[in-house]
């Protein structure tokens, strides 16, 4: 993300890029699409969740191809069972998968899709992300934590954020769901049932509330069940608010956060989402939305006005 100021704004109409098609297990269809990333080549990789698959979209396509799972629900090496999110992983040419309802994180190969290996186990996550050294950052639902893997370290991970058991201190995460990680290794987590969204600088003993903390609600004070997580050059927040159905966006040393898409109550017009879970944006700073109870993406246009 490049060239994003504080007075950046959004086209309010969005388009769909995959799914919208209805609810469905079709090649033009999702089921639930709980997470997505964009790689340089504007190609979307979609976590369709309750099809048990990964799907890629490339820019411009009016299908998709499975290129993880769709063998069914299950544990084998070629199955998923409701994948909760995905990313890239450039250097490897590979996808990281975190294999929610089987409790483990996979690495699938871009050029070899028939099976995954399990790089981590006996964790739910339902927030993944890699930094600039290729350290995996994981979320776990369970035990309210954050940990950072070393790729092909056997040890069971540090904890970067949380895990002082589930709680509402700024030592404590209640839920954790999406994770960012920036340049100096700060770790972004969104506190889901804290309905907040925390950073915790490297080495820290506790968080700093960066988005909501103010309770549950629909001001622009507040979130409600928030999910998805990215931070651009400037250090402002941009969350997936997923109860209030809309993206908000928190500059820093900001006390309240301003809507920079949805906020037009649930629906399934252009300009609404319904129950959004994650965000991301591509090399042209273009904002794309997993809009769940749509079952569709949506990317919305910078406003060039």
């Amino acid at each position: 993300m490049t060239n994003i100021s504080a007075k950046t704004k959004w086209i309010q109409n969005g388009v769909t890029v995959a799914g919208g098609h209805g609810q469905g297990n079709g090649r033009s269809q999702l089921n639930n699409p709980f997470n997505m990333c964009i790689d340089g080549n504007q190609t979307i990789y979609v976590t369709d969740t309750d099809n048990h698959r990964v799907v890629e979209w490339k820019k411009g396509a009016t299908t998709g191809r499975i290129v993880a799972g769709g063998n069914g629900q299950g544990n084998q090496n070629d199955q998923l069972h409701g994948p909760g999110c995905v990313l890239v992983d450039e250097k490897t040419d590979s996808l990281i998968i975190s294999d929610c309802k089987n409790r483990r994180i996979m690495r699938w190969s871009r050029q070899n899709r028939t099976s995954g290996q399990v790089i981590i186990s006996h964790v739910t996550s339902y927030g993944i992300a890699m930094d600039s050294e290729g350290n995996l950052y994981v979320s776990d639902w369970d035990k309210s934590e954050v940990r950072r893997w070393k790729i092909g370290d056997e040890s069971a991970g540090e904890v970067v954020a949380g895990g002082n058991r589930k709680g509402n201190r700024l030592d404590q995460l209640n839920k954790p769901c999406g994770v960012f990680v920036d340049k100096k290794q700060s770790v972004y987590v969104v506190d889901n049932g804290n309905h907040r969204v925390m950073k915790w600088v490297r080495n820290a003993r506790e968080g700093i509330v960066v988005a909501g903390g103010q309770g549950l609600g629909s001001s622009l004070l507040q979130l409600s069940h928030p999910y998805g997580v990215v931070v651009d050059q400037l250090g402002s927040v941009y969350v997936a608010d997923q109860y209030n159905h809309r993206i908000m966006r928190w500059c820093v040393d900001s006390r309240e956060g301003n809507v920079i898409v949805g906020g037009n109550r649930q629906g399934k017009g252009i300009d609404q989402l319904c129950h959004p879970l994650s965000l991301s944006f591509d090399k042209e700073n273009s904002l794309y939305v997993t809009d769940l109870s749509n079952n569709r993406i949506q990317k919305f246009n910078v406003d060039v006005k």
